[in-house]
């Protein structure tokens, strides 16, 4: 069934009838009664307004009502006057909209509810993305590879599907970058990512007119991301150490491509991070470093995710399915979407305190800490900040904080 609209004739209940019309002939009807409206309304002054309440998921103008629903052919689309969600014309019968001329200047519309921010910019953008055509820049097999490898590294990337990694790879130019020279600046508008491909790069914020060195990255890491995510300012300065060779990559690929599906995924895996006790104390920028360098995995029923009495060097967050961890066969905790485990593996290198151990099909996204310190350096400077609180809730656990002692 094609897309109908009911216009109201009348307002008593003897008059209760509704015309139907398709969307070819409601466009006619609207069109001669606008031609109508144009030729009468100079010589008709005192004319009684028409008023028109708009739908609230419709906020275009009068003539766009007419056919705003022609790409939803499924969708059937009843108006009446019962209600204010309802389009509806009032105060006019039949008779009137075929003789009376209609002050256009009194047509009252009933605006819809604003949009949020968001809704408004996503919308605007999927409106673009239906036109969108991926930029190539030509790269020989040796360079597509190189770019190929730093991108299974991030978290950013490592989750596209062979198509739109090939996309993305095809969309990055390259850059030259001289020895001293500040490749993008704390505070400054972004609108390119990049990815290292020789030479050394200082990531440094200035803090009370005092700089803080945030990390030195190298060949294959990924920088300049937040302001593409989230369309903010540079949350750092990142300036070339070495003369360095880079890949860019332009915010609308960067969008079109990845940012839609991994904008929830990061924001998820973000908040999880901020309720890790000992990482709390992580500013946003260091929080945002460590969901990059997160990867997946899958695990199926009964399979060991961690297991008692070995050393371990990953922490995990579940993302999807149960598990349980065992100590000496016994359950002591399940794990549900969302939970974490195994963090201490980042502090220090000690055996694990209990097994883990998949119910069913479960996935995980886990973080090591060899992964941990390229990004951010020295894991101590920043996981002690809170070891003294994290002492405290081993205590009240009854687990043993030895494990998080200096060695």
């Amino acid at each position: 069934m094609g897309n109908v609209c009911t216009w109201r004739e009348g307002k008593g209940e003897s008059e209760d009838k509704n015309l139907k019309m398709g969307d070819s002939d409601m466009q006619v009807r609207f069109q001669e009664y606008s031609e109508k409206i144009r030729s009468n309304s100079k010589n008709h002054d005192n004319t009684d307004p028409l008023s028109l309440n708009k739908r609230e998921d419709d906020d275009d103008a009068v003539n766009n009502d007419v056919s705003s629903n022609k790409d939803n052919s499924a969708n059937v689309d009843e108006y009446s006057s019962d209600g204010d969600e309802t389009d509806s014309l009032s105060d006019i019968n039949k008779k009137d909209m075929d003789s009376s001329p209609v002050d256009i200047e009194h047509i009252n519309v009933r605006k819809s509810k604003r949009m949020s921010v968001s809704a408004e910019a996503y919308g605007e953008w999927n409106k673009k993305k239906e036109n969108f055509v991926p930029t190539v820049h030509k790269k020989d097999d040796k360079e597509k590879e190189k770019i190929r490898k730093a991108l299974n590294e991030s978290f950013l990337f490592n989750h596209l599907n062979h198509s739109e990694m090939e996309t993305i790879i095809d969309a990055f130019f390259d850059e030259h970058v001289e020895e001293g020279d500040n490749i993008i600046n704390e505070g400054d508008e972004g609108d390119l990512l990049y990815v290292i491909d020789e030479g050394e790069i200082e990531i440094y914020k200035t803090k009370k007119n005092k700089k803080e060195v945030l990390t030195i990255l190298k060949s294959k890491d990924v920088f300049g991301e937040l302001a593409l995510l989230y369309n903010s300012k540079r949350a750092a300065t990142a300036k070339a150490l070495t003369k360095c060779h880079l890949w860019a990559l332009d915010r609308e690929s960067f969008t079109y491509i990845i940012k839609d599906n991994i904008a929830k995924k990061r924001q998820m895996y973000e908040n999880i991070l901020k309720q890790v006790t000992i990482l709390k104390d992580m500013d946003p920028y260091e929080r945002s470093r460590v969901a990059d360098c997160l990867k997946s995995k899958t695990y199926n029923a009964g399979d060991i995710i961690i297991n008692e009495g070995e050393r371990g060097d990953t922490f995990y967050i579940l993302t999807y399915g149960n598990a349980t961890a065992l100590k000496s066969d016994q359950v002591i905790k399940t794990y549900t979407k969302g939970d974490y485990f195994g963090e201490l593996a980042l502090l220090r290198n000690k055996p694990r305190a209990a097994t883990v151990k998949a119910d069913g099909v479960c996935q995980v996204v886990y973080l090591e800490r060899k992964g941990f310190k390229r990004l951010l350096g020295p894991i101590e400077k920043i996981l002690i900040r809170n070891v003294e609180n994290y002492k405290q809730v081993l205590k009240e656990l009854g687990l043993d904080s030895s494990c998080i002692e200096a060695s």
